[in-house]
């Protein structure tokens, strides 16, 4: 029986896309770190991640001092300011800013501690749930879950390479060698993975981006896919005890997701609180400068020059550069935030970056 053309098409489409899904199933490794998944420069990565946020807020407001210095430099801009009430303009308009944005940053901070505030039943249902994790995860270890929030990280990435060790032994036998040649790929995978978080959270500190980032590094939602397909694909082949390996393994890799994202939690009130902290400390000197200048220099002129720059561009600069640092530091922490809830949205095996799909 003859056979439509727009049926053989269809066919062949269909057909390819079966293949071209196979051999992107097929390739079992992927990019672990997050800065690889990122495919994004690494030096971006460090400024809004890894480099410390009192460094990067000194950076901006080196920028800004710099900046400004250079814009009133231009055609000698910098006399504008030596009249009228251009400073008194400037400054009062600041001195608003940092009283209404510190006291903003202090609800913020009152928002976030008041999440530790509740009833007895609410108290007691927190402890409940965390000592029922802990428990679930001893008795996945073998022993007490660590305390330390790098040691129990460190603990589940450990077991979730034993068990990966343990199910390459076990299909080592097997006739398949697909099933074979997977399971050791993506068991190298998961080992080198490991080892390189491990290697991260040795010594790491909780307070520091450390135990987080080591944390991002590893991919666990892609490997939580992979031993799902494993279990599909090779359902009659693999034996009884490596299909149990499996179910072991995945719920290894399932238990570090809601742990890391705890850890994330505790991290983002931490940094809030921390970042609340600076501002209060660095709100007082920018409000004395501030109304420094508002008091002495307001109208008054401020002559000379000093390097060939009218002093008064000297002074407002470094002025104007103080009464902003306030804002500088919410945006280096924020840029951290920001960028690690990005980048954590999801939960489990979803993939929302494009690099990855």
């Amino acid at each position: 029986m003859s056979t439509s053309p727009d049926r053989d098409v269809d066919a062949d489409a269909e057909s390819d896309t079966n293949i071209e899904t196979a051999e992107d199933t097929a390739d079992i490794s992927t990019a672990n770190t997050m800065r690889e998944r990122a495919n994004e420069s690494r030096i971006k990565l460090r400024v809004l991640l890894s480099a410390n946020r009192l460094l990067v807020a000194g950076a901006l407001a080196a920028f800004v001092f710099v900046s400004f210095v250079a814009v009133g430099s231009v055609n000698d801009l910098a006399a504008n300011l030596g009249t009228g009430d251009t400073k008194a303009t400037i400054f009062s308009t600041m001195l608003g800013a940092i009283i209404t944005g510190t006291t903003l940053i202090v609800t913020i901070s009152q928002l976030v501690i008041s999440q530790e505030n509740g009833p007895l039943g609410d108290q007691h249902d927190r402890m409940s749930n965390t000592m029922d994790f802990r428990e679930f995860v001893g008795e996945m270890y073998g022993h007490p879950s660590p305390v330390d929030p790098s040691a129990f990280l460190r603990a589940l990435v450990d077991e979730t390479q034993r068990r990966a060790e343990a199910l390459r032994d076990a299909v080592a036998g097997s006739d398949d060698d697909d099933l074979r040649e997977e399971v050791d790929e993506f068991t190298d995978s998961l080992t080198g993975n490991a080892d390189a978080v491990r290697d991260q959270l040795e010594g790491a500190q909780f307070g520091e981006f450390s135990v987080l980032h080591a944390a991002l590094d590893f991919n666990y939602g892609w490997k939580i896919f992979q031993v799902e397909r494993l279990q599909n694909e090779y359902a009659e082949e693999a034996s009884d005890d490596a299909d149990q390996l499996l179910d072991e393994l995945h719920t290894a890799l399932s238990m570090f997701g809601p742990a890391r994202e705890h850890i994330k939690t505790l991290y983002f009130q931490w940094s809030l609180i921390d970042l609340s902290q600076l501002i209060l400390y660095v709100s007082i000197p920018a409000l004395v400068v501030t109304g420094g200048m508002l008091g002495f220099f307001g109208t008054g002129p401020v002559p000379g020059t000093t390097l060939g720059v009218r002093n008064v561009l000297w002074l407002v600069a470094a002025a104007f550069t103080v009464s902003v640092f306030p804002f500088l530091l919410l945006v280096s922490y924020i840029a951290r935030i920001a960028t690690i809830a990005k980048r954590t949205l999801a939960i489990g095996p979803l993939i929302l970056r494009r690099s990855q799909r």
